[in-house]
């Protein structure tokens, strides 16, 4: 008789897990990548070009020429977000951790300075000029400036010192951050194509504008924890299989979201960045 391999429920939840857990990474990976060329090429290129009143055309306000250090601050925002956004997407593959390591290092120092440049862009625009939602988006997108400052030293200070799964951990909170920006825009889109604009105001002071101050950035965090902590935090199959399927919904939700906003808004600013159409 031919000996059989049987699989366990456990065994199946594992590889369940593990697999819809590459495809959302995939798909994270993906769509920021693809909004950080989307930054680069609406924000930064306008600055190289001098045309930063085009800034206001998604956020009132960005460009100002009575605060010339907050435009400072804010265009340097921009263009190291985008870079953070583009190499987050490598740094955190292991086939470039294992097969290039020196190139991953090298990119690393990188990474974590465009880090370090978009949290204090952005951590001066808020100080000089202020957020175009008053006090509470201060406070929200200042404690998102800090976080992302001290994610990035602590992840060059753990690599620095041999620390290597201290260093991966805390890479994965600052990649966690460095998507916030994107979600944001990826929430606000649909809350107004869904809800047209509920709670929503022209000056970001209406309930759901508050609510996502902090939301665009502390969820993400959570979920790094639980991607760091995965192995000790989902034991049983049950938990194992409703995580999966958690995973499934979320990713259905960001390839769709994705594929829209690629299509309408990020697909054409890119085009154009190479094209120069």
């Amino acid at each position: 008789m031919s000996e059989q391999i049987l699989v366990s429920p456990n065994s199946k939840s594992d590889t369940a897990l593990r697999w819809i857990s590459r495809i959302m990474v995939a798909t994270v990976w993906t769509s920021a990548l693809l909004f950080g060329l989307f930054i680069l090429s609406f924000y930064f290129v306008a600055l190289l070009k001098g045309n930063t009143e085009q800034w206001n055309e998604i956020l009132p306000g960005l460009y100002d020429t009575r605060t010339g250090s907050a435009t400072i601050g804010i265009g340097i925002h921009f263009a190291a977000g985008g870079i953070i956004l583009v190499l987050g997407c490598i740094q955190l593959l292991r086939q470039v951790r294992e097969k290039y390591p020196a190139l991953h290092r090298w990119l690393g120092r990188l990474y974590v300075t465009a880090s370090l440049l978009t949290a204090l862009g952005g951590l001066v625009f808020i100080f000089v000029k202020g957020t175009i939602g008053g006090t509470v988006m201060d406070i929200g997108f200042a404690g998102y400036g800090i976080l992302m400052f001290l994610a990035a030293v602590e992840t060059i200070r753990h690599a620095r010192a041999g620390r290597m799964e201290r260093h991966r951990a805390w890479a994965i909170r600052l990649f966690a951050l460095a998507i916030g920006s994107w979600l944001y825009r990826m929430d606000y889109g649909f809350w107004i194509l869904f809800t047209d604009g509920l709670w929503h105001t022209d000056t970001f002071t209406g309930g759901f504008d508050y609510f996502m101050d902090f939301f665009f950035y502390l969820p993400n965090l959570v979920v790094a924890e639980f991607f760091i902590r995965r192995q000790r935090l989902v034991q049983q199959p049950v938990l194992k299989w409703l995580a999966a399927s958690g995973m499934v919904v979320a990713t259905a939700f960001l390839i769709l979201a994705t594929y829209f906003f690629t299509l309408h808004y990020w697909g054409p600013a890119i085009v154009e960045l190479f094209t120069g159409a």
